[in-house]
């Protein structure tokens, strides 16, 4: 029989040393151990790309909602902001405002103003949407909130301006309108 010690090969003597490893016995623990070692790998592997599928499916999912929030002609961001470039730059606006008018949602609990309060609902098949926001101006203490509803076009599947108009919250006290569609 062959066998080996310290990495060579060597013949062995009958009743020979017991640290001897037959050639064969140590070829076969080697193919078992390659294949459990093959199995776990495998089993690694596999996990470390469902992580990655998963965090592809959250990080497409965020951009997603990122879009249609900031992009979308039906997000309540998108309407407020072409509502209030509507307001910036109405005449009657500009006369009780001041020239640089900005706007700004409800408070938060830690005092931001970001919010812009919201509300969808469906009337007669039709979606509806009424936003609520403020304005200010230059001049000192100026203060309005701008109530604006749009209503979906079924042909074209945008939201179209029902009223925008401002209550100035300053004496004197009026509303200004500044689209009326309905």
């Amino acid at each position: 029989s062959i066998g080996t010690q310290a990495g060579g090969l060597k013949a062995a003597k009958p009743g020979g040393n017991s640290k001897d490893v037959s050639v064969q016995r140590a070829l076969n623990e080697e193919t078992l151990v390659s294949a459990a070692q093959k199995v776990k790998e495998a089993g690694r592997d596999f996990t470390y790309f469902i992580v990655v599928l998963v965090g592809i499916g959250v990080t497409g999912g965020l951009f997603y909602v990122i879009f249609k929030e900031l992009f979308s002609s039906s997000s309540p961001n998108k309407i407020y902001g072409d509502a209030l470039e509507k307001c910036r730059s109405h005449p009657e606006i500009i006369g009780a405002f001041g020239d640089s008018i900005k706007g700004y949602g409800e408070a938060t609990r830690r005092g931001r103003r970001q919010h812009v309060s919201h509300i969808e609902y469906v009337k007669d098949g039709l979606k509806h949407m009424r936003l609520k926001f403020y304005i200010e101006g230059t001049e000192s203490g100026k203060q309005g909130t701008v109530h604006v509803e749009v209503k979906e076009n079924l042909e074209t599947g945008r939201f179209e301006v029902r009223y925008i108009f401002v209550d100035v919250e300053t004496y004197p006290r009026r509303t200004i309108v500044i689209e009326d569609n309905r």
